[in-house]
């Protein structure tokens, strides 16, 4: 198994991992260590890569329904709601391990921590979450939840995501960034010459943006493409029928 320990300036407290397609026991095409249960999968194959991961983390994780919303899950919900499934795609604690999850195949997953490790959160952005305000409900959430903190009290993390090299996107996608509140910069989409209508998308840079303008400068990640790293990661983009990886991160 390969796991991925994010490089971030974040209290001891804070602990995160980030899963490869390396090291379970799913066959192709979602070999092998397939974590989605919403992709076709054999349902045995994902609760065992469930139980392997399970190893080197301090509680079961709570599992998402991402519906490339802009919901965020917070404990107090979570203990309403008790067993149901968790629709929504971010979520928050300030429970000590408790661990958040994040499933991913090219969609940017966002890790989120107070620099007093006391507040973490996680967030999966695809385009059409990350335009419509999930970063920014994530780190309202948080906030809400730590009145003392203010937004310059936060960190996040950029997990592995479909680079700004491959990520081809119509006019649609341009023209609701470019009349989004924040707006767009240069860099963030590239023009592709021979094909009128169509951009390369920068993820990154439009998260970043986004973060900038809530007041969080302290980004980091945000230099893995899950499109070009087939051996590592999975990738929705590039071969369809695939699996998820997972970003996780809990308060020790």
């Amino acid at each position: 198994m390969q796991l991925i320990t994010p490089e971030w300036p974040s209290s001891p407290k804070i602990h995160c991992l980030i899963s490869s397609r390396l090291g379970g026991v799913s066959q192709e095409p979602y070999d092998s260590l397939n974590l989605g249960s919403h992709v076709g999968d054999i349902p045995e194959h994902v609760a065992k890569n469930r139980s392997l991961i399970r190893l080197h983390i301090p509680s079961d994780p709570i599992w998402l329904q991402q519906i490339h919303s802009t919901l965020v899950s917070t404990p107090a919900q979570r203990k309403k709601l008790g067993s149901g499934p968790i629709i929504a795609d971010a979520a928050i604690t300030d429970i000590p391990n408790q661990v958040l999850a994040i499933l991913t195949a090219d969609c940017l997953p966002v890790l989120f921590a107070s620099k007093d490790g006391s507040i973490i959160g996680a967030a999966h952005a695809g385009w059409k979450g990350l335009c419509a305000g999930i970063l920014e409900n994530t780190v309202f959430a948080m906030l809400h939840a730590r009145p003392q903190l203010k937004s310059s009290d936060l960190l996040a993390y950029m997990g592995p995501a479909i680079g700004p090299n491959t990520y081809e996107v119509g006019e649609d996608v341009y023209t609701h960034f470019a009349s989004s509140s924040v707006g767009i910069k240069k860099g963030d989409f590239q023009e592709i010459p021979d094909k009128k209508g169509k951009y390369l998308a920068n993820l990154y840079s439009l998260a970043k943006n986004r973060l900038n303008a809530l007041g969080l400068n302290q980004i980091e990640g945000g230099q893995m493409c899950t499109f070009q790293e087939p051996e590592l990661f999975y990738s929705y983009r590039r071969d369809g029928v695939t699996g998820r990886f997972a970003s996780l991160i809990w308060i020790a």
